[in-house]
């Protein structure tokens, strides 16, 4: 594969898991979406990442801060915060040690705010292209 096709993969897994989130959210299983809705997060960056280095195979891992600071994309104190807090869903909702804790905080509120905030976010980042 290319180096575009490459990103157009993950643009457009990215954007499917975004449509698969908020399904998942209509569904009730609140803290599944936001797990989903990381994911959508990830590979967004993985995007940037492809794009801004020389090898087209991403880093493994989930935590958005670190494929952030790989790529040329700048963020502010508060996105990286938010990047941060949005990596732990991934942990949170794999791990049966974290699992029942986070679907306890995973309300119906608590899921939309953040499935919203992440939309938001990857709008504002896909500006960046």
């Amino acid at each position: 594969m290319t180096k575009q096709e490459h990103i157009e993969y993950w643009l457009s897994t990215s954007k499917e898991d975004l449509e698969s989130a908020f399904a998942i959210f209509n569904s009730g299983k609140y803290f599944w979406s936001l797990f989903v809705a990381q994911l959508t997060l990830e590979k967004l960056l993985k995007v940037f990442w492809v794009r801004d280095n020389d090898t087209n195979f991403p880093p493994k891992t989930h935590d958005l801060n670190k494929i952030a600071k790989e790529t040329n994309l700048s963020f502010i104190d508060a996105d990286k915060v938010f990047l941060a807090e949005v990596s732990a869903f991934n942990i949170e909702a794999r791990y049966p040690d974290y699992k029942k804790k986070f679907s306890e905080r995973c309300t119906q509120d608590f899921a939309n705010k953040y499935l919203f905030e992440i939309k938001e976010f990857i709008e504002c980042t896909l500006k960046k292209m």
